[in-house]
């Protein structure tokens, strides 16, 4: 068993990069329920704990408050914006609104330069973002930095172990946060930092094994890296226990349907069943305009199909498929309940509540580079595991609007060739998400001296560490001009092309 430090969630959307920052450093962390019992928490043999911001306040009716069993348990703590808060509340000193509220990029003084923030700088740049400040710290805590918004930006008490910091440190906004998450495990914690992304697949085997038993499994494979490393890891726990389901919706890129059946069955050879769904999916969205509902209706088609396809196998009552922790904090998820809704995945929020088949998800509190770290373990094609995330509704919510087979062949064709300039200007990789989306706009254009009225394509490019925040791509203007050429040229109906120059905040990378 690794050593760990989990992180308790009380709603931040930021939390689960506290876990991913944990784990950079050779910690391993989990993200867990703020309310989650103490045995849950003690079985991942803990070295200290985190707890994550959140959007209430500690002092309101019903706010979540600090576990009891935390204050006896003798490890160290640190409390994060809201968490921090609550150590001063649970602890007895005074948390109070502020009449000016502090978000987004601050300046802290440090006064005490030891443990925490050892090895950096007296004034570095923090990301705030917080409503209440702690007004009164309690009986054994000192201050140990400062901001013009918060008079207690971060404290300590040294003989507890308990540390409080009102900024964010898993942001890279914070530039030395990754510094003091370092010391909070290595120094405080007492940590040696021996966990890496490999690892993992030995114990998701084991975890996979421990859930199934003797069952059967049926892994939703969509030709994603996600989906292929969960299929790969439960084949390699359970062998041919396992049966792939890939369900061609009509909603794939061009070629792929032919590339993952070709993929699964001669190189893996692994158990795969073909469903070809397409008509059934476009009937079930005809007319369909609202992004979440598109979601919903999709999330619940694909889960109607594996059950229908689970019922051709005997003992199949699991269903696999590869849901990440980005997906999960978007959703809201059953064990998210304190964040908030950004969008539902059709793999979480999306499924209907009286699904027949219990989820299998290896995968589900991981970060797409640990996922391809994993895929790389298991032997998983390079194209497969540096493959841009593709989303579980397909192109249903990149057509935006009512989705019809003429507007998908449409968004198939500029996003081909999208994909195709990208790899020959060698820049696919440059980039961690790509793709076209067919807007619900016409323009006015002049092509061979007549009036024109089409549609118009954007183009989509992002740079990530984590896919919780990212900054649009700067290609080359050749590159995008060559897009844009070929796009009005080759692909009928379509006159313009735009490209988006957005981050993550406040836009998400896809458009619905």
């Amino acid at each position: 068993m690794h050593e760990s430090i989990p992180v308790l969630d009380f709603g931040s959307q930021t939390a689960q990069l506290i876990v991913r920052r944990l784990r950079e450093i050779g910690v391993y962390s989990e993200l867990l329920p703020h309310d989650a019992p103490e045995a849950a928490v003690r079985a991942l043999m803990p070295r200290g704990i985190v707890l994550s911001g959140g959007p209430a306040s500690v002092y309101e009716p019903g706010a979540p408050q600090l576990p009891p069993w935390i204050i006896d348990s003798g490890l160290p703590v640190l409390g994060i914006c809201y968490g921090m808060q609550l150590q001063a509340h649970a602890l007895g000193g005074r948390v109070e609104g502020m009449q000016s509220r502090e978000f987004g990029p601050a300046a802290i003084t440090v006064v005490d330069p030891d443990t925490l923030f050892a090895g950096t700088p007296d004034q570095q740049p923090v990301w705030m973002s917080h409503g209440d400040h702690i007004a009164a710290l309690p009986d054994g805590f000192r201050m140990l930095a400062h901001s013009p918004g918060a008079p207690f930006a971060a404290a300590g008490d040294e003989r507890r172990r308990w540390y409080g910091i009102q900024f964010h440190p898993e942001v890279v906004h914070t530039r030395f946060g990754r510094d003091l998450l370092r010391n909070f495990a290595f120094r405080v914690c007492g940590c040696h930092g021996d966990w890496q992304a490999a690892s993992f697949v030995a114990d998701a085997i084991d975890r996979i094994r421990d859930q199934v038993g003797d069952g059967r499994v049926i892994c939703a494979l969509s030709g994603g890296v996600d989906s292929a490393v969960a299929a790969l890891l439960i084949h390699r726990a359970i062998g041919d226990r396992l049966t792939c389901v890939f369900v061609d919706n009509g909603l794939l890129r061009q070629g792929e349907a032919e590339q993952v059946v070709a993929t699964f069955r001669e190189h893996f050879h692994v158990p795969l069943i073909a469903v070809n769904a397409a008509e059934e999916f476009l009937g079930a969205l005809a007319g369909i305009a609202d992004p979440e509902e598109k979601r919903k209706i999709i999330g619940e088609k694909f889960v109607r199909i594996f059950e229908r396809e689970a019922r051709h196998i005997e003992g199949a009552h699991f269903l696999a498929q590869g849901t990440l922790y980005p997906d999960v904090i978007e959703s809201k998820a059953p064990d998210r309940q304190k964040g908030v809704t950004i969008k539902t995945h059709h793999n979480v929020g999306g499924l209907p509540a009286d699904m027949q088949l219990t989820l299998v998800e290896p995968l589900r509190y991981l970060f797409k580079d640990e996922v391809r770290a994993a895929g790389l373990e298991l032997g998983l094609p390079d194209e497969w595991v540096w493959r841009h995330p593709f989303p579980g509704p397909g192109l249903a919510v990149r057509v935006l609007g009512p989705v019809t087979w003429e507007r998908l062949e449409t968004l198939r064709a500029a996003d081909a060739i999208f994909m195709a300039e990208l790899h020959a200007a060698g820049l696919y990789r440059a980039t961690q998400q790509a793709f076209a989306v067919l807007l619900p706009i016409r323009s006015v254009g002049v092509m061979g001296d007549g009036r024109t009225y089409a549609d118009v394509v954007a183009l989509r490019a992002v740079t990530t560490e984590d896919f919780m925040t990212a900054d649009w791509a700067r290609l080359p203007a050749d590159l995008l001009a060559r897009v844009s050429s070929r796009i009005v040229n080759e692909v009928p109906g379509v006159n313009r092309v735009v490209y988006d120059i957005s981050s993550k905040p406040p836009s998400t990378i896809e458009w619905e």
